[in-house]
């Protein structure tokens, strides 16, 4: 069974009402210094004591191939499910630890 998937069609001129369509034109023909692009839906942030870097990040995931030593796989797998991702976690941290030592030694 194959998925079917769609994008969502642009919205064009076309399909805006006459008054919004005269907004837009009016917008777009003033210099951008001169556009109102505040949203008072939206306020803009200017607290970002409690915002958490790389939250929403999330790295590409590859599929490899990888020969592991039978005990070191064993030790994971003991964990429970996850252990794919407590591997990974493993290596993160090594790899960047590697990176501050190696910064640090270039300063």
């Amino acid at each position: 069974m194959s998925k079917v998937t769609s994008k969502p069609r642009a919205m064009t001129p076309e399909d805006l009402d006459p008054a919004s369509l005269a907004r837009l034109r009016a917008v777009a023909s003033l210099p951008d210094d001169q556009i109102n692009l505040s949203d008072p839906d939206a306020p803009e942030v200017l607290d970002w004591s409690g915002a958490v870097r790389g939250r929403f990040y999330k790295p590409i995931k590859k599929l490899k191939s990888l020969r592991i030593d039978a005990d070191v796989l064993a030790y994971f797998e003991a964990q429970g499910p996850g252990y794919q991702t407590r591997i990974n976690k493993v290596l993160r941290e090594s790899m960047l630890q590697e990176l501050r030592r190696l910064k640090t030694e270039r300063a």
